[in-house]
């Protein structure tokens, strides 16, 4: 296990970068997806920055709050962002190793993804609102199903590298993957779905299905805590995906901190996610909803993945 230390200022600083930098790209990625959804609905739909103009409109209104709600409710758009904001930071997106690597443990952000459901389901409890209260405890059922996949896909690379930092992860991943091949294309089949899910994307957009819930845990949020809500949703989906990059698809990394290194790797990383959210939206656009009751049919085929790849593992193939 190797030892954690203080990172320079040179890796501070793009671990500072990298972050603010997916809060900033958040909107266009949704943005993204909405279009892509349009597009295949055959309608023209709002524009790529429809999400910008929206959440600079919101952060200029005011916030309003039901009579009742208690301070989980003002807190949470708050720890969703921040949350989200100390995984970036740690996420080897653009190097081969975890500029943060403090906050850099899988575990570690496993438990950071935890506390952003956690807050996002309690504060549409604090509400007081039905339909808060009944989108909180689909979103609650929805991580009991979805967390144990997400967690044993990355653990299981965590076995085969021997560590838990995800720098370390994303190292060993360009030479462990032909060494056990099996074991990897099943964990990162296993990830894929679950990073799938944790994307908010259908038909796991149970807990904010509008046609039923009026966006759940968020019906009571309006004005810049609305903003602040939907940036945190927003930088949840770049975050998981670019976890799963890291782990599952390393290449086209920065060797050293030089800054064509970074540019390079920039681009690289930048193709790696239109090609992801591009085919999120496909598979997102071309699955129909399926009743919440059934969700868990989805998820035990996912988990069996995860079970599989671990088998595997300890058999060494």
């Amino acid at each position: 296990m190797p030892e954690l230390h203080m990172p320079g200022a040179g890796w501070i600083t793009l671990a500072v970068a990298q972050a603010l930098l997916m809060l900033f790209l958040a909107p266009l990625a949704t943005g993204f997806s909405r279009m892509i959804r349009a597009r295949i609905h055959s309608r023209r739909g709002p524009g790529l920055l429809q999400d910008y103009r929206d959440i600079v409109k919101l952060l200029r209104r005011q916030s309003v709050a039901p009579a009742n709600a208690g301070m989980i409710f003002w807190m949470m758009p708050w720890v969703l962002i921040v949350t989200m904001l100390l995984v970036a930071m740690a996420l080897p997106t653009l190097t081969q190793t975890s500029p943060f690597p403090i906050s850099g443990d899988v575990i570690t952000d496993i438990y950071l993804l935890a506390i952003f459901r956690f807050f996002f389901a309690l504060a549409g409890i604090d509400s007081n609102s039905m339909f808060g209260g009944i989108g909180s405890s689909r979103e609650l059922t929805l991580g009991v199903l979805v967390e144990p996949i997400l967690m044993l896909s990355i653990f299981v690379m965590a076995l085969v590298v021997g560590s838990t930092d995800l720098g370390y992860i994303s190292q060993g991943m360009l030479s462990e993957v032909a060494h056990q091949p099996i074991t990897v294309i099943l964990a990162a089949i296993a990830c894929a779905f679950a990073v799938f899910v944790e994307m908010g994307k259908l038909p796991f957009d149970a807990a904010e299905a509008e046609q039923e819930l009026q966006e759940g845990p968020v019906t009571e949020y309006s004005g810049s805590g609305l903003a602040m809500v939907k940036l945190g949703l927003g930088l949840k989906q770049l975050v998981v995906a670019q976890l799963f990059l890291a782990i599952f698809l390393p290449w086209g990394k920065a060797a050293e901190l030089t800054l064509t290194g970074l540019v390079l790797a920039a681009v690289i990383l930048f193709i790696k996610m239109v090609v992801v959210f591009f085919l999120a939206g496909l598979v997102e656009n071309g699955m129909a909803r399926v009743r919440f009751m059934n969700s868990n049919r989805l998820t035990w085929s996912a988990f069996a993945f995860a079970v599989l790849a671990l088998a595997f593992y300890i058999i060494g193939l």
